[in-house]
């Protein structure tokens, strides 16, 4: 009888052991539904628009003869091509915009699912713009994928930091990223001229984006909204235990629940702050001030615009075009592997990936201005300036492409995350919308130093990183909070003087920002 009573009490310890470690299943089930109609999508629609360039091109010049019959000249269609490119990231600038409102007013994740209305109608517009001879309808279709784009990049971030456990909250929030590379590499893959980057079929190539809105339309309706946002937002204890219970596959943890309640209760009296606001406040000045130079620095550090522009730059190096279109999936490659490196290595090295990324890109656009330089000296520079571009990519997605995007989850409380990621999207896509269109016109005007401002701007970020932006790994908001308070207080920490305690406050519901 003994030994049967060891055996039951040794099922019930390994029972409720194996019920407070819990799985994960749901959580990486919901990530990738969520990330692949969300960052995935900006990712994959950045590639796709480098391949069929010419095709785009003749299309428009094709358009004005038959309508106007007007020949136009080469400045004029790359003038317009630009235009067509940089449209997405005017939509993207528009969808930062609107993404803290709907994320407040339906959720994040129903926000994600209506989102796919804009993919939709954008992939419908582009299928049909060659049968209605009209390049308008890519510009428009094109403004439309950059409004999903830019409500995904800013709403995702807040569902999988809202959601993930403390000690996953990183590496869930740089699946983002990961995700974001991997639609890279997709969209130059299926750019190939062998499969739909073609005369006949660059259509189907714009409108194939389709394809991912539909998988999360079908599976993201099974997964539970974040816990953070229905107890702090909408007040519902028990909704918010039902979504922990389900993503962390066992019974809540008291800690865990602490933690939210203590949040709740910091944010408690407090009136939600509007974007406008976040300006006016000094508490958070300096948070602010760091999210909008990282959240800029993203794009004036000419990453994303090699995507965009692969062609111009890889002609600049050397590589000839028949080559150019397998090169650049290597460009997407480096990005993706590093992506993972940075999900690997951030709980150890934390900030300084993002300092150490910024460092070697300046390095790195040191060593491409010298290699473009002795191009016509040197008969292997050609393959020198290739492996620049590897590599600034590759320190890229080491460090600034993953954290950049959660840090405003770090460092600012949940009343705050929709209007920060608003003014930090906002940045972002405003940035990327300049330099996409002037990017061409930089790497014709300035040839071989055209990556001499880039270096300039990243070897200033370096700088600004060290100086201003303190550790978050493993530290609570609170702590982080009083390091910033320092240098808005100039060394004096402000404390909460009454000493509050974690509780749960029933009452109304309010909404983090109300625009």
């Amino acid at each position: 009888m003994r030994r049967f009573s060891n055996i039951s009490t040794y099922k019930e310890d390994s029972m409720t052991t194996k019920q407070k470690k819990g799985h994960t299943y749901t959580l990486v089930l919901m990530v990738t539904s969520t990330a692949i109609g969300g960052t995935l999508q900006y990712g994959y629609n950045l590639a796709i628009m480098n391949a069929p360039t010419v095709f785009i091109q003749n299309f428009v010049n094709e358009t004005f003869l038959e309508r106007w019959g007007i020949q136009l000249r080469v400045y004029e269609v790359t003038l317009i091509w630009t235009f067509i490119v940089s449209i997405f990231s005017l939509g993207g600038f528009i969808g930062a915009l609107i993404a803290g409102p709907m994320s407040v007013r339906f959720g994040r994740k129903k926000t994600m699912l209506l989102n796919n209305v804009f993919l939709l109608s954008s992939s419908l517009l582009a299928l049909l713009s060659r049968t209605a001879k009209s390049f308008e309808m890519i510009i428009i279709s094109r403004f439309l994928v950059g409004i999903n784009a830019g409500i995904s990049m800013n709403v995702q971030p807040m569902y999988f930091g809202e959601s993930a456990p403390k000690h996953l909250r990183w590496a869930v929030s740089l699946s983002s990223a990961v995700f974001t590379s991997f639609g890279l590499v997709l969209g130059q893959v299926v750019s190939l001229r062998e499969l739909l980057s073609s005369e006949p079929c660059w259509q189907y190539l714009f409108a194939s984006n389709a394809i991912p809105g539909l998988i999360q339309l079908l599976t993201l309706p099974w997964f539970p909204e974040s816990p953070r946002y229905l107890l702090i937002d909408c007040g519902d204890k028990e909704a918010c235990q039902s979504a922990l219970q389900r993503l962390r596959g066992c019974e809540v943890q008291r800690e865990e629940l602490d933690e939210i309640l203590q949040e709740q209760n910091e944010t408690k009296g407090e009136r939600a702050k509007q974007l406008w606001e976040l300006f006016t406040d000094r508490s958070v000045r300096w948070q602010l001030i760091t999210v909008a130079v990282l959240s800029s620095v993203m794009q004036l550090c000419g990453n994303d615009s090699i995507y965009f522009y692969a062609s111009y730059v890889f002609q600049e190096a050397g590589i000839s075009a028949e080559q150019i279109q397998y090169v650049t999936i290597g460009t997407g490659m480096c990005e993706f592997t590093a992506c993972i490196l940075c999900n690997l290595l951030i709980e150890r090295l934390g900030r300084l990936m993002l300092m150490d990324g910024y460092v070697l890109m300046a390095g790195w656009a040191v060593v491409f201005t010298v290699a473009l330089s002795l191009e016509n000296m040197v008969t292997w520079m050609p393959y020198l300036s290739m492996t620049c571009i590897f590599t600034y990519i590759l320190s890229f997605g080491m460090g600034p492409a993953g954290v950049t995007g959660i840090l405003p989850t770090e460092i600012f409380n949940q009343t705050t995350h929709p209007a920060t990621y608003m003014a930090a999207g906002s940045l972002m896509w405003l940035n990327l919308f300049i330099i996409g269109m002037i990017f061409p016109f930089l790497v014709s005007g300035l040839g071989q130093y055209c990556f001499v401002p880039f270096g300039a701007v990243c070897l200033l970020t370096a700088s600004y990183i060290q100086m201003v932006l303190p550790e978050t790994k493993r530290k609570t908001l609170s702590m982080i909070t009083k390091e910033f308070y320092r240098l808005s207080y100039h060394g004096q920490v402000k404390m909460d003087p009454e000493g509050k305690q974690a509780q749960y406050q029933l009452g109304e519901i309010f909404h983090s920002t109300a625009l």
